[in-house]
């Protein structure tokens, strides 16, 4: 990238912090929460998953109750609202409306997530200045914030935009999901070890590049230093078979447009509990040993709170921009995201100045 493209703002929440630092302090003490709740699986028994306290989520705005939203879409706009604000805070008074490039579920139950409807609600929810014409969804599942951030490192680069807003969120703790993926043998029980614990949550990133940074006296939370990204052939839902090909062709590419950069000390995975998703970490590893430091830090924070769906990447996004601004490593991050539908997008952060 011709500039440098850094993070500059976080917004998280989640089932284990109303915050990026409440977010953090958890997923570092290796606190979790996850629940039973009241609804029923199959075998009649309580649904464990990573529900975001009642207590911590503003109501939806009284025009957007009265449209036929179903319950996901409400929840997701209650969970976006705090942490896109909090995302924002950062954001200068005299900036102009800015764009939103927001990862949004990519499998849908009884009513499809339009995303232009979506961004438009959320900014009539957040009451923030949103650049709509400007705004895409990206309605890819665990990858999407990811490839956002992409899309984002390039406006920036090409100086079409001075800030950018990268997000993602969900609402897996919906009864229509749950139904499909218990129906599908997915989520974890005392039945089936080989599931996950359904989740919710959001994560929002103030970007902008290194030069307008400094202009305005903004702290640097970390540097976006390359990004890659690929298709999974042989996906969870596909009849081909599955070699893990994808993420190795997704760390090739990001390596491929970065051939000096530090060791990687540190790997944030969207590991879920699932055993399908080891194979291609194994794959992606074998191949590019050479790239990470002996006995690297591995990060999985699904194991605080559960899958988080599209908001797991901009939240794995949030916490390696915490955890790099407070260690002020000298090595660099590693963050990939696997989609169900075999998108698979990976990311390179090291620590601001």
């Amino acid at each position: 990238m011709s500039s440098e493209v850094v993070i500059v703002g976080s917004g998280l929440m989640t089932p284990v912090g109303l915050s990026t630092q409440e977010t953090a302090a958890s997923t570092r003490s290796r606190t979790a929460r996850l629940t039973s709740i009241d609804w029923r699986d199959s075998r009649f028994q309580p649904f464990t998953v990573g529900e975001v306290p009642a207590d911590g989520i503003p109501p939806l705005q009284p025009e957007l109750e009265k449209l036929p939203l179903t319950y996901r879409e409400k929840r997701m706009l209650c969970l976006a609202d705090p942490a896109m604000k909090e995302a924002l805070q950062k954001l200068p008074k005299t900036a102009k409306p800015i764009s939103a490039l927001v990862g949004l579920p990519e499998l849908h139950t009884t009513i499809p997530l339009k995303g232009p409807d979506f961004l438009a609600r959320l900014a009539g929810q957040t009451g923030a200045a949103l650049d709509l014409a400007n705004s895409v969804a990206f309605s890819h599942g665990r990858a999407s914030a990811l490839e956002a951030l992409s899309e984002a490192c390039d406006r920036l680069s090409q100086d079409k935009a001075e800030f950018v807003l990268v997000g993602g969120v969900d609402c897996q703790v919906d009864l229509d999901v749950l139904g499909i993926l218990d129906a599908q043998k997915r989520v974890r029980n005392s039945a089936n070890p080989d599931g996950f614990a359904p989740g919710e949550g959001a994560g929002f990133l103030l970007l902008t590049t290194s030069q307008i940074a400094q202009k305005h006296s903004l702290n640097v939370l970390a540097k976006v230093i390359a990004n890659g990204t690929a298709k999974e052939e042989g996906h969870i839902y596909s009849d081909k078979p599955y070699k893990g090909e994808g993420l190795a062709a997704a760390f090739e590419n990001l390596f491929s447009n970065t051939p000096d950069i530090p060791p990687i000390g540190c790997v944030y995975a969207s590991f879920n509990g699932e055993h399908y998703w080891a194979k291609e970490f194994g794959v992606a590893m074998a191949r590019n040993q050479k790239r990470f430091v002996e006995g690297h830090q591995m990060e999985h924070p699904a194991e605080c709170f559960g899958d988080l769906g599209s908001a797991h990447g901009a939240v794995m996004l949030g916490l390696a921009a915490a955890g790099l601004k407070r260690a002020r490593q000298n090595t660099a991050t590693l963050l990939y995201a696997s989609s169900d539908l075999g998108d698979r997008n990976v990311t390179l952060l090291t620590a601001g100045t």
